[in-house]
């Protein structure tokens, strides 16, 4: 077996194929959160050139980035020689969207020989089927409401601005951006009652065209609560395409909470 880097961030999944794959190098980055333990080795966006050689050095071939990575500044003072080279590139991407520069960095990697996986190809019951998953089918009207919030996301996709929306009684509450799917559902949680008739759908999907390998949607326990909170009656989840985290722990919330939780094809 090829052997795997997990270029972790913050959040439970490095955490989850580090135990999947005993024998993975985990790395972090200087001012990125993460929650692996001793074993991580840390290193700097600044000195790329590093982090290739000891990937190297270890007989690494495959990686994978998992959590969440916020940017951090950078000290063009303290840039090595890879990295100079580098700079340009990223530079120009980070005025773009996300995607823009997630696709250049997993071309980066290519450059230098690792093969680049997705968390869900490490551990492929991330990822669910089409079905659902918990609480009631969906009724007419929430049927309706997802097809509009999927309508929205897939005319945002090219724009790169979220990968999730919330609609109830065909009115849009709420979009995805920046901030991510916690600060969505918190504001659509503070929307007035008197603009609200109860219920309400999110719908969490990869926006078109996405690379899933390195941010690929997720879900987990929190979002369940999230939603709960806000008063909505479904999740809807792009199927094999979502990533579930506490999957047990995630549907039996949704049970409780009477909240459908459905996987389709978009």
């Amino acid at each position: 077996m090829a052997r795997l880097a997990i270029l972790a961030g913050n959040g439970d999944l490095p955490l989850r194929l580090a135990g999947l794959r005993a024998d993975a190098v985990q790395i972090c980055f200087s001012g990125v959160q993460h929650v692996l333990g001793r074993d991580a080795e840390e290193h700097a966006f600044e000195k790329m050139g590093a982090l290739f050689a000891a990937l190297k050095d270890k007989g690494v071939s495959e990686v994978v980035m998992a959590g969440a990575m916020s940017r951090p500044p950078l000290d063009p003072t303290a840039f090595d020689d890879v990295m100079t080279a580098l700079a340009p590139r990223l530079l120009a991407a980070m005025q773009g969207g996300d995607d823009a520069l997630l696709r250049l960095v997993v071309e980066i990697f290519e450059e230098q020989g690792f093969k680049v996986l997705g968390a869900h190809e490490v551990d492929p019951e991330l990822t669910v089927c089409a079905g659902l998953l918990a609480g009631a089918p969906l009724s007419d009207h929430s049927l309706k409401d997802a097809e509009r919030a999927i309508d929205i996301l897939s005319a945002l996709g090219p724009l790169d601005v979220g990968q999730g929306a919330v609609v109830e009684n065909g009115l849009c509450l709420g979009i995805e951006t920046l901030q991510g799917t916690d600060a969505l559902l918190g504001f659509v949680a503070q929307t007035p009652k008197t603009l609200r008739k109860g219920g309400g759908v999110f719908v969490k999907a990869p926006k078109r065209g996405q690379d899933l390998r390195v941010d690929m949607p997720t879900i987990g326990p929190n979002t369940v609560k999230a939603a709960a909170a806000a008063g909505l009656s479904a999740i809807v989840l792009a199927a094999d395409a979502v990533i579930i985290l506490a999957q047990d722990e995630t549907l039996s919330l949704a049970q409780a909470a009477g909240i459908t939780l459905i996987a389709q094809d978009f």
